[in-house]
């Protein structure tokens, strides 16, 4: 390359769009099973009305987390020898034991909260449905009350380890950035935490969207307290995260050191459009001016909808625009800090727009696809026990 942006030949964009998918994703996984976690460890009863969805979204982005890198592998099937031939010094290894663990405990929590209602559907649905319940249920088609209380247990349990597990699955992610030392852009360590901290904000603000329009579609009213809590959980992560965020970057400014010319560069010139018009004036701004009227007491259903929905969309584009700042961002600017390199992704292609859409689109599909198998809406079973022993 010639001309103003010359640079050694050491500059290539090799994680691509797929990359920038990867943790949006598991970010969205992170913030869904913690709304879940809330109501049952945390006991937030105002958050029960989404809190089986939330753990059943969680389930469905999980299923996906892993494809945007088997997509980017040259050879996807290679993937598994990270799991047959263990490198446990390696941290580009330890994603696949996080996310297994992760997944078996996402599982196991999933199982535990419908078990009820397959054992009843078991019961109640002839053929082949049936025999599907009686297959989810593992054959097992008695509930005692004392299972039910083990049940229970476990339930806080695995909730209780779940959440941990949702933060090292996400901040892994952001460790795998700010481990790269020879990176300005990346090396720093607050990157994990302003990571899992975007991944929380993303998934609940997933979350809002995804509770306003499935109850658009069963023409069902939204509970007014629960989405005013939820509105107010995912203004106050926001806060927290873009706080972080503009305070790493005010303090590398600050320090002015000599990586300090490039990356100013790098956000004026290079990231014009996604890093200040897109995440922090239209992300992060708005959504926090917004998101109060929105769940203030008093404030007009239709109103609350409208804006819940209006900045849990820009959240979305937020974050999104951050992990595109941080992936593509990191690698636009030589290794020798000479210059920089434009790169733009392509629309086909197996890393290119098209599949990315298809992908990010993929949990959506299967969300609804699975919410027509499990009692997302049912009652939930604490309430059950709750009654029969005020009428005892």
């Amino acid at each position: 390359m010639h001309g103003p942006n010359f640079v050694f030949p050491n500059a290539e964009v090799a994680w691509s769009l797929m990359i920038v998918l990867y943790p949006y994703i598991t970010g969205l996984v992170a913030g869904a099973f913690i709304v879940s976690a809330l109501y049952h460890v945390a006991h937030k009863k105002e958050l029960k009305p989404i809190a089986r969805l939330a753990l059943v979204a969680s389930f469905c982005f999980c299923s996906f987390a892993t494809l945007p890198l088997l997509l980017h592998l040259h050879h996807p099937e290679r993937a598994f020898n990270v799991m047959f031939t263990p490198n446990f010094t390696s941290a580009m290894a330890g994603f696949g034991f996080i996310y297994s663990f992760y997944m078996v405990v996402l599982i196991i929590d999933l199982w535990l909260v419908f078990r009820q209602d397959f054992i009843d559907r078991a019961k109640s649905l002839p053929g082949v449905m049936g025999l599907l319940y009686k297959v989810l249920a593992l054959g097992v088609l008695e509930m005692t009350p004392k299972a039910r209380a083990i049940d229970k247990k476990l339930i806080h349990f695995f909730s209780v380890i779940g959440i941990p597990a949702a933060c090292v699955l996400h901040g892994y992610v952001g460790f795998i950035f700010g481990g790269v030392k020879a990176n300005p852009w990346w090396s720093t360590a607050l990157m994990p935490v302003v990571f899992l901290l975007s991944a929380i904000v993303s998934g609940l603000a997933a979350l809002v969207v995804i509770y306003v329009v499935i109850s658009k579609i069963r023409k069902a009213p939204i509970d007014l307290p629960c989405f005013r809590s939820l509105l107010n959980y995912t203004w106050l992560v926001l806060i927290v995260a873009v706080s972080l965020e503009t305070l790493e970057l005010a303090n590398r400014a600050y320090e002015g050191g000599h990586e300090w010319e490039m990356l100013s560069t790098l956000i004026t010139d290079h990231l014009t459009y996604t890093y200040i018009p897109l995440q922090i004036i239209v992300g992060s701004v708005i959504p926090i001016l917004l998101l109060p009227f929105a769940f203030r007491a008093g404030a007009n259903p239709k109103f609350m909808k409208f804006a819940g929905v209006l900045a849990g969309l820009l959240i979305l584009v937020q974050v999104f625009s951050m992990r595109w700042n941080v992936v593509i961002g990191g690698q636009l600017f030589s290794k020798s800090f000479r210059g920089f390199i434009e790169w733009e992704p392509e629309f086909l292609g197996r890393e290119g727009i098209l599949m990315a859409i298809i992908v990010l689109c993929l949990p959506f599909i299967t969300l609804a696809v699975v919410h027509k198998f499990l009692p997302v809406w049912g009652k939930d079973r604490d309430d059950t026990d709750e009654e029969a022993t005020a009428a005892h």
